[in-house]
């Protein structure tokens, strides 16, 4: 794995700011010279040569992205008009998408100038482009240079201006004209015969390592979902070895689950066996089975091997995954480089109701300058990691602390679950309720991560021995949450609801109301400090920057990420402090519909079947479901 400093992940982030024009009638765009590059004003050591051919992927901005964001907030919010009335990618693209005459002269001005267009996207967000360094130099009016990485043993290469095009058209974004940051597994991998322990694994299986049924009666218990009727998604670098997966399910008495890939930008399929990172492929496919055994399928979108520097930029996995809308949730275990392009992305797939999970990484507690790509992102569920301990043998969940500080030692370093402070992207609208006082979070910016899973000690088959070995690291939490997202979408099937979509909405209003202890494992002991913020971050009680709010409990995190029957609504009579008590339903808030309900008088609660129940009320109360709060009377 290649992996980041703190100062350099933190230097992979983009000038941002305003460049003079070289031409008064050139549209300049921005964010496209590594800060490394004028921060530490690196000498350029080369000139990458005229023939050199890169894969690039020009995006267009979404029509009126303000809008966006507010139909956003509506369609997460319960009680809206609005509430999960998801876009198909057609409706989406006619609604906020580029208009096909400004993608049509975004072709034309691209095959006019001799670059070669090599992928065009229903959404007509993006448009892949293969291209000469002399053409695209010429084109966009730069020179590209080759520069020596001030941290890693490797050069790049990257404009020594910002990239300027003679096109009336807005473009947003030019992904693939630098390789600072290259793509990379966010885990830490393991090699054949390594099971060494981060204190001492009790689940079921070899080594005490945790197997399927292990992570399921830890945090699916009382559940008897298992995915039925879904696909999980996943972002990959890499190819896979098949029989891998087919002896991971063998070894945990389950069934083959169907396996697509989805070769993107050349990728052929074929493991690079140079690198372990056809080890990450396989993690991330056996842990979402290993959640949810019962997928239909599991997509693999893949992109040629990291190894790879010219290849094509993740923006064009992601728009892939958009375009298709195959998979209600994605997941990635890989660090790689945004673009201005990659956020509205994640914003068409949060409107077409997927989630999508990515690893919080090793590196421990990240402000500032040490927080990288796509860690931040809003509209991304970053998940984090935990040390899980269980009754003899798998028996039940016990407790779990913070995957960080003593208990993340990994090839005699030490490493820790990804969490901190967004020096990006202020605070979402589904943070601003959370209280920050106690945890060292922030009230203005994006506080991370979300939520968290086991990250050490998981059984996994990744080598030619046959055996099972132990992995390392959040790569191992976030395809089992989307394998847990997987088990909520099938109850929302079989109820005849929309499917939960991205996933933070539901997360934060179950987390700050009276059903949190119920639905999560609040992770209150441990911390994710490190040599950079050695005083940062620790476990608290509620929300935290090591874990978010937690793992999930079981059946009633389902069903409060469902909003279905078994979720619970509290009503309370008076004010939290008055000590009246408070009466609890099995149904939700979905079908409520108590708005201007006076303070005497009766109301029936219903859930999304024929079930309710009438509460007569005597005075004025308040209602607060695991989906967020709702006031009834006066």
């Amino acid at each position: 794995m290649r992996k980041l400093s703190p100062m350099v992940a933190g230097l992979g982030l983009f000038v941002l700011c305003a460049m003079p024009a070289r031409a008064a009638d050139r549209q300049i765009l921005h964010g496209h010279v590594p800060r490394a590059v004028t921060d530490l004003k690196l000498p350029a050591i080369d000139r990458l040569p005229a023939t050199t051919t890169l894969q690039l992927a020009i995006s267009l901005p979404l029509r009126n992205p303000a809008g966006l964001k507010n139909f956003l907030k509506d369609l997460y919010t319960p009680g809206n008009p609005n509430f999960r009335k998801y876009l198909t990618p057609r409706q989406f693209t006619q609604k906020f998408g580029p208009t096909e005459q400004d993608y049509q002269a975004l072709i034309e001005f691209a095959r006019t100038n001799g670059l070669t267009v090599t992928g065009t996207y229903p959404n007509r967000k993006v448009l892949d482009i293969t291209a000469s360094v002399a053409d695209i130099e010429r084109v966009f009016d730069v020179t590209m240079r080759v520069y020596q990485h001030p941290t890693e043993a490797r050069t790049f290469f990257a404009p020594d201006v910002e990239p300027s095009l003679d096109l009336t058209v807005p473009v947003l974004a030019i992904s693939g004209l630098d390789n600072y940051i290259v793509p990379h597994p966010m885990g830490q991998k393991p090699v054949p015969g390594d099971r060494a322990a981060n204190g001492t694994p009790t689940g079921s299986g070899p080594y005490g390592q945790y197997t399927s049924k292990d992570l399921r009666t830890a945090y699916a218990s009382g559940s008897g979902l298992t995915g039925v009727g879904q696909s999980v998604g996943l972002l990959e670098y890499a190819g896979f070895f098949s029989d891998r997966i087919q002896a991971y399910e063998n070894s945990n008495h389950l069934s083959s689950v169907h396996l697509t890939t989805e070769l993107l930008g050349g990728a052929s399929g074929v493991p690079d066996t140079t690198t372990y990172g056809y080890t990450e492929a396989e993690l991330d496919i056996e842990m979402a089975i290993g959640m949810a055994p019962g997928l239909a399928s599991v997509i693999v979108y893949e992109l040629p091997p990291f190894t790879n520097d010219e290849g094509p930029p993740p923006d064009v996995i992601l728009n892939q995954m958009a375009s298709d809308d195959a998979a209600s949730q994605l997941s990635s275990s890989w660090g790689f480089e945004l673009s201005a392009n990659t956020d509205e992305i994640f914003q068409e797939l949060a409107a077409q109701g997927q989630a999508f999970f990515q690893a919080s990484g090793d590196l421990g507690a990240a402000t500032g300058a040490n927080v990288y790509s796509p860690y931040d992102d809003p509209y991304v569920t970053l998940v984090g990691g935990t040390e899980l301990t269980m009754t003899a043998n798998g028996g039940a969940w016990s407790s779990e602390v913070v995957w960080g500080g003593a208990n993340a030692i990994v090839n005699g370093y030490q490493e820790g679950s990804g969490g901190g402070i967004s020096p990006n992207y202020s605070i979402p609208w589904y943070q601003l309720g959370v209280s920050m006082s106690a945890n060292g979070g922030s009230t203005a910016m994006r506080n991370m991560p979300d939520v968290a899973m086991v990250a050490d000690q998981v059984s996994v088959y990744l080598f030619e021995s046959g055996e099972a070995d132990t992995d390392t690291g959040t790569s191992i939490a976030a395809p089992l949450w989307a394998g847990f997202m997987a088990l909520a979408n099938e109850l929302a099937a079989e109820e005849g609801l929309p499917s939960d979509g991205f996933a933070n909405a539901a997360i934060y209003w179950t987390g700050t109301g009276l059903g949190y202890t119920e639905c999560f494992h609040d992770i209150t002991s441990g911390n994710n400090t490190n040599s950079t913020s050695p005083t940062e971050f620790f476990a608290k009680p509620g929300y935290d920057l090591c874990t978010g709010w937690g793992t999930p409990v079981g059946q009633s995190t389902v069903d409060a990420l469902c909003f279905t029957a078994g979720g619970l609504v509290y009503v309370q009579f008076g004010n939290s402090s008055a000590g009246n008590g408070t009466w609890a339903s099995p149904y939700n808030t979905m079908a409520l519909g108590v708005a201007n309900v006076p303070t005497n008088g009766e109301i029936v609660i219903k859930g999304p079947g024929s079930s309710s129940e009438t509460l007569t009320i005597t005075k004025p109360m308040t209602i607060q479901a695991v989906g967020g709060p709702g006031t009834i009377g006066n």
